[in-house]
C-alpha cells in the first residue's frame, strides 16, 4: 500500500435525538447564524421549526438561505456569501443532505475570499480560510458530512466540478436515521446508489498488499445490498435508516482510502452529464458505472473478480476469469435495476445529441481515472453504451 497520512477533523454525532446537541455546538462559533437549506421537506417534517426554536433559544441572530437545488448552482452560493459579507455571520448550519453541504462548504471559503468563489472551486486559487460550519443531515448519500469534498455547478457555463480545501471539513454533524424517514423511494435509492459509488471508486485501484482496505469495502457494499430492498419497501424503519445512514459517512469519510488511490473517473463523468441535463447524480452513477467497469475491465481481470466474488459471491468453478469478472458487473447492475434505480441514459430522454460537448467536459484537465487513464474517445464510448 502506499504511504498516508489521515487527517478528519469533524465531530460525529450520531443517532435519536441528537439534535439537542446543537445547543452544545453552535455557541462554539457565534451568535450570528446563517441556516441553509433546500426546498420546503424541512419544514414539512418538522424539523425546520426544532432547528430555529433551538437558535432562538440560544438567541442566535439568524440568517437563512433557502432554495439550495440538487446539483448545488454557483449563483446560490453566492447569495449565501453574500449574506455572510453583509451580516456578518459568525457560523453556518447546512440541515439537509449533501448538495445543502456542498452549498455550504463553497459558502464557507467564499465569505474569506475577496474574489469570485468559482475560482477556487476551479481550482485557479487555494482557499485560504472558512467560516465554520456545522450540519443536520437528512438524507444518506454523500458523505459530505464528514470530509472536505464539494460539487458545484455552474448553470451558465454547464460545468460541475468537485473540489475540497483542507478548510471545509464540518466542525460537526449531527446524524439523526429519523430526519430521513420522510426521503421519497427514488431520493432513497439514488443515495444508496450513490454511497455504493463511492466504495467503487476507492475499492478500484492498482495498489498492491490492501487486504484490509478491500474486505472494509466488500463489507460495506454487502452492508448495503442486503439493506436496500428492505428499506425502499419500509421508509420509516428506524433500524434500517440508521445501517444506511452510517454506511453513507464510512463510504466517504477517508477511512477506506488509507493507502489507495481509488479511481474516481466515473463520477467526473457522471457530472458532465448532470451539468447538461441536470439529472440526479445518483441516477446517473447508476446508468454509467456498469458500463465504466466494463470498458475497463481488460485492465485488472482478477480485480473485477475478485469484486465479483468479495461482493456478489459469484461461484467461479468451470468459469475463465474474465467471465467471472462479466457476472460480477452484471449482478451489480441487476441489483441497482431491482432497487430502482436507472440503467439508460433514455429513461432520462437524454440521447447523443451531447456526447462530445459531455465528453469534451470530462477532459477539460486532460486524460483522468487512476485504475485507467481515459481519453476522450474512452469517455465517448462509455456515453453510447449507456444510451
Amino acid at each position: 500500500m502506499q504511504n498516508f497520512t489521515f487527517y478528519n477533523p469533524t465531530k460525529l454525532i450520531f443517532g435519536k435525538g441528537q439534535l439537542e446537541q446543537l445547543k452544545v455546538e453552535v455557541p462554539n462559533y457565534g451568535q450570528r447564524v446563517l441556516v441553509v437549506y433546500g426546498g420546503g421537506s424541512i419544514k414539512r417534517s418538522g424539523l425546520y421549526d426544532q432547528v430555529m426554536d433551538i437558535l432562538n433559544e440560544l438567541g442566535a441572530e439568524v440568517h437563512e438561505l433557502s432554495g439550495v437545488e440538487p446539483n448545488p448552482r454557483l449563483t446560490t452560493v453566492q447569495k449565501g456569501v453574500d449574506i455572510c459579507k453583509e451580516h456578518n455571520v459568525d457560523v453556518l448550519l447546512a440541515v439537509g443532505g449533501g448538495s445543502v453541504i456542498d452549498c455550504t462548504k463553497a459558502i464557507a471559503v467564499g465569505a474569506k475570499y475577496e474574489g469570485n468563489v468559482w475560482d477556487i472551486i476551479t481550482r485557479k486559487v487555494a482557499a485560504n480560510g472558512a467560516l465554520p460550519f456545522g450540519t443536520v443531515l437528512t438524507l444518506a448519500a454523500t458523505g459530505s458530512e464528514m470530509n472536505s469534498g464539494s460539487v458545484i455547478t455552474n448553470w451558465e457555463t454547464n460545468e460541475k466540478y468537485g473540489w475540497g480545501s483542507p478548510f471545509t471539513f464540518p466542525r460537526f454533524s449531527i446524524l439523526d436515521p429519523v430526519y430521513t424517514f420522510t426521503v421519497p423511494q427514488d431520493q432513497t435509492v439514488y443515495g444508496m446508489v450513490d454511497i455504493m459509488s463511492h466504495v467503487i471508486e476507492q475499492y478500484f485501484h492498482q495498489g498492491t498488499n490492501t487486504l484490509l482496505q478491500d474486505r472494509y469495502c466488500e463489507s460495506l457494499l454487502k452492508t448495503v445490498i442486503k439493506t436496500a430492498p428492505k428499506l425502499v419497501n419500509d421508509l420509516e424503519n428506524y433500524e434500517l435508516r440508521e445501517t444506511i445512514l452510517y454506511c453513507g459517512t464510512m463510504a466517504l469519510n477517508g477511512i477506506l482510502q488509507m493507502g489507495v488511490r481509488g479511481d474516481w473517473a466515473t463520477h467526473n463523468i457522471e457530472h458532465a452529464v448532470s451539468a447538461v441535463y441536470d439529472i440526479p447524480h445518483g441516477g446517473g452513477l447508476a446508468i454509467l458505472f456498469p458500463n465504466w467497469m466494463k470498458h475497463v475491465l481488460d485492465e485488472n481481470v482478477l480485480r473485477f473478480k475478485q469484486f465479483a466474488v468479495g461482493v456478489f459471491d459469484i461461484q467461479t468453478e468451470g468459469k475463465s476469469d474474465r467471465e467471472v469478472a462479466l457476472e460480477g458487473i452484471e449482478a451489480l447492475r441487476s441489483f441497482w435495476t431491482s432497487i430502482g434505480a436507472p440503467a439508460r441514459l433514455a429513461d432520462y430522454k437524454i440521447g447523443d445529441e451531447h456526447i462530445e460537448l459531455m465528453a469534451d467536459k470530462t477532459i477539460i484537465n486532460g486524460s483522468f481515472g487512476n485504475f485507467k487513464k481515459l481519453t476522450k474517445e474512452d469517455v465517448m464510448e462509455i456515453y453510447r453504451a449507456s444510451l
